[in-house]
């Protein structure tokens, strides 16, 4: 009797804490996020996305690195001491992918990297790792599409009439794989369709506003009216444009310069709408954030990444599409930010 009730305490005993290892030690899911700064337009949807999910976890560990490598570093090491059963990573710099899969390997616990793709390498240096975002080509080739289109459908626009399409092109940050594979694409689109080019300018604005719009201001006084186009990797800077443009005097009487950008933010919508910008790619910043939560909660319950959802793992990682937004399915737009 005594060897049967020993018996029986042992068995509940290993039920107790097998029920306590789902989630965390102490059956509470915490999932731990970083943004690699608030103030991106484009990450600010994002993190709105995740955070509408928070009732579905016992808690959110929200961080913002403020374009810091080394703080971000700092809040993995603060969430891991915190119980985080899984990391959710919007790196600051994709070359550190391979530190902070290593906290997470020696923490033995899932992370899920979004938005700035490591490398493969590092990617598959760890099974209990997975990346959320985007083909970075795919935004690139849909803007050259839009360029193509919207300057076949205005030989207006050709202001010196030599059939050579004259632009500037404001880039992301450096090395990141967005900016580098918008930049290339979204030209090589537009001389795949037999358009004539000449790069004026391209330099790069960090994606930020205010960069851009410095930018765009010394070219004007620098080109005039000879630049024919801008192309901007981002919404946030596509907009900074927009803003030395109008100080400018474009977008009055027959003044114009045709602007495209990506993200598709609330902002652009309404320069599109405006008659301001001709167009941008929607960056689906609503499914990023959806996917990226639906992934870290899955692994950090110990379940399948995708168990319960609708997304398709390619090479440990989630594919969020692309489309194309100018003022024909401007509607289309509005409701992914509903």
């Amino acid at each position: 009797m005594k060897k049967t009730l020993s018996l029986l305490l042992v068995l509940v005993m290993a039920v107790s804490l097998f029920a306590g290892c789902a989630g965390g030690d102490d059956g509470k899911t915490i999932i731990g996020f970083t943004i690699y700064k608030y103030d991106d337009n484009f990450m600010s949807f994002v993190r709105r996305a995740i955070e509408k999910n928070e009732d579905q976890v016992d808690e959110l560990l929200m961080n913002d690195s403020q374009n810091d490598q080394a703080k971000q570093n700092e809040q993995v090491d603060v969430m891991i001491e915190k119980g985080a059963d899984s990391l959710a990573i919007n790196l600051v710099d994709p070359q550190a992918a391979s530190t902070i899969i290593q906290k997470a390997k020696d923490a033995e616990i899932p992370v899920v990297f979004f938005n700035k793709e490591p490398s493969a390498e590092d990617l598959n240096s760890y099974d209990q790792c997975w990346y959320v975002g985007t083909t970075s080509s795919e935004a690139g080739i849909i803007q050259g599409e839009l360029i193509r289109d919207a300057w076949k459908a205005h030989p207006e626009w050709d202001t010196n009439g030599d059939g050579v399409l004259q632009y500037v092109l404001l880039k992301g940050e450096p090395g990141h794989p967005d900016a580098e594979a918008r930049t290339k694409f979204a030209i090589s689109t537009v001389v795949d369709a037999g358009i004539k080019v000449e790069e004026l300018e391209l330099q790069t604005a960090m994606w930020d506003s205010a960069k851009a719009k410095d930018l765009m201001d010394a070219w004007l006084s620098k080109h005039g009216e000879g630049i024919e186009f801008v192309v901007a990797n981002n919404d946030g800077m596509a907009l900074g444009a927009i803003a030395s443009l109008q100080g400018n005097g474009y977008f009055e009487g027959d003044l114009f310069m045709p602007v495209v950008g990506v993200d598709a933010i609330p902002d652009a919508l309404s320069k599109i709408e405006e008659g301001s910008m001709v167009g941008t790619v929607l960056n689906d910043a609503t499914n990023q954030g959806q996917a990226t939560f639906d992934l870290a909660k899955n692994v950090a319950e110990g379940k399948d990444p995708l168990e319960g959802t609708s997304w398709v793992l390619q090479d440990k990682a989630v594919r969020v599409a692309y489309v194309a937004v100018n003022i024909d399915n401007i509607e289309f737009g509005k409701k992914a930010y509903e």
